[in-house]
């Protein structure tokens, strides 16, 4: 049996190195085509709607935060520069800034990995593994997308010393979804950390003031503090929401059925461990721990977060391919076996190729999507905490001269 396994794992490596599989071109095609066929979904753009209508609130200078069943049904949960953001496409007829955004997400992450440091090898694992969880994301045209381009580039911005752009990436997604706050995971990683302080500080001034160019700025004052009220309420729905704490947090919840409980049992060991590869000084030299400690942010944002949603594993995919692909070791069965069940209940959770009773049934009431990535981020702090990646890198670069 296990050599009919190792025979099929070898024909189905040499059909997935074929060029073709490689060729940028062949990549750029395929992220394009998804944002294409996200417009299938065109008579279900509410959040697309949503997003439109925070451009035309802000310019009209009525609340971002309250209902309009008129326009759509939800509410918008983002802050005041995200009407600059969105201000392209709200211009356009709906169908044509629908199409032009997804296609705009999609390209977004596509050019922050393709400008990343990481291999051609990896950048194609990822635009080839996380293909499905992207359609996944732009059918329901969400911009989770960009949060994952917005972490990763801060990383990789970092890395290349343009610690200024990094903070303006780091802002924008802070100030648009929260989730962006995570960049500053790496600023550990700056060889400029007053400078990156100042841009931080002034790309937050910046982009507080930008907004005031279509409305005035009692209205952005005012917005911004009604923006901490909502996300607060938004918090409270989210624990009880099916559709909503797919994560770590939702999952332990549902399972246990037990709701009498604060999360921060949760999220503070969590942080702990988030943090304490930041003590191994000697290993933060090497770009594959710190690539590592970029798959784990990656990962953390999604596991510990009330808000996690479907369309946000696009997040954490990204992470999972970025850990299984930067470790200075060939990565064992184990590892291989679970990135084929990250790939089917997280990737694949919520597209119909699953049967309904899967995933109506099992996966979304229990939030099983977070259980594979929950076991990659447990087996990647581990392996933070105990391998040398300095050596074990040494004698990667020794085996192959």
């Amino acid at each position: 049996m296990r050599e009919k396994l190792d025979i099929a794992y070898q024909k189905i490596n040499m059909f997935c190195m074929r060029p073709f599989f490689k060729e940028r071109k062949t990549t750029l095609f395929l992220w394009i085509i998804l944002a294409l066929i996200g417009m299938l979904k065109l008579s279900k753009d509410n959040n697309f709607k949503v997003f439109r209508g925070v451009f035309w609130h802000t310019v009209n200078g009525t609340s971002l935060y309250a209902a309009y069943p008129k326009e759509y049904f939800d509410y918008n949960y983002y802050g005041p520069i995200f009407s600059m953001v969105v201000a392209p496409f709200a211009l356009l007829p709906e169908w044509a800034g629908l199409l032009f955004w997804l296609v705009f997400l999609s390209m977004w992450l596509y050019w922050v990995i393709r400008k990343s440091t990481l291999t051609d090898h990896q950048k194609n694992f990822i635009y080839w593994f996380c293909a499905p969880i992207l359609l996944d994301a732009l059918f329901m045209q969400q911009f989770n997308v960009a949060i994952a381009a917005i972490i990763v580039s801060s990383f990789f911005l970092i890395e290349k010393e343009k610690d200024g752009w990094a903070a303006l990436f780091i802002v924008l997604g802070t100030m648009t979804k929260i989730y962006g706050v995570m960049g500053l995971a790496f600023f550990f990683f700056s060889k400029h950390k007053g400078r990156f302080i100042l841009s931080l500080v002034f790309w937050t001034s910046i982009l507080f003031v930008l907004p005031m160019l279509i409305s005035s700025p009692e209205y952005v004052i005012q917005q911004y503090q009604d923006w901490l009220p909502s996300l607060v309420n938004k918090n409270g729905l989210n624990t009880d929401s099916i559709y909503q704490n797919v994560s770590l947090l939702g999952m332990a919840r549902r399972i246990s059925g037990n709701d009498s409980y604060s999360d921060l049992w949760l999220v503070i060991p969590g942080m702990v461990m988030f943090l304490l590869p930041y003590l191994r000084f000697k290993q933060i030299k090497n770009l594959s721990f710190r690539e590592t400690i970029l798959a784990s942010t990656l990962m953390f944002t999604i596991l510990f977060s009330t808000g996690s949603e479907s369309s946000g594993y696009i997040i954490a995919m990204t992470g999972i391919c970025i850990w299984y692909t930067v470790s200075p070791w060939k990565r064992s069965r184990w590892d291989l076996a679970l990135m084929v069940l990250a790939f089917i209940i997280a990737g694949m959770g919520n597209s119909d190729i699953l049967p309904r009773i899967v995933r109506k049934g099992l996966i979304q009431p229990y939030a099983l999507r977070a259980l594979p990535v929950s076991i990659v981020w447990f087996k990647l702090c581990y392996e933070l905490y105990t391998k040398d990646y300095v050596r074990l890198s040494h004698n990667d670069i020794d085996n192959v001269n």
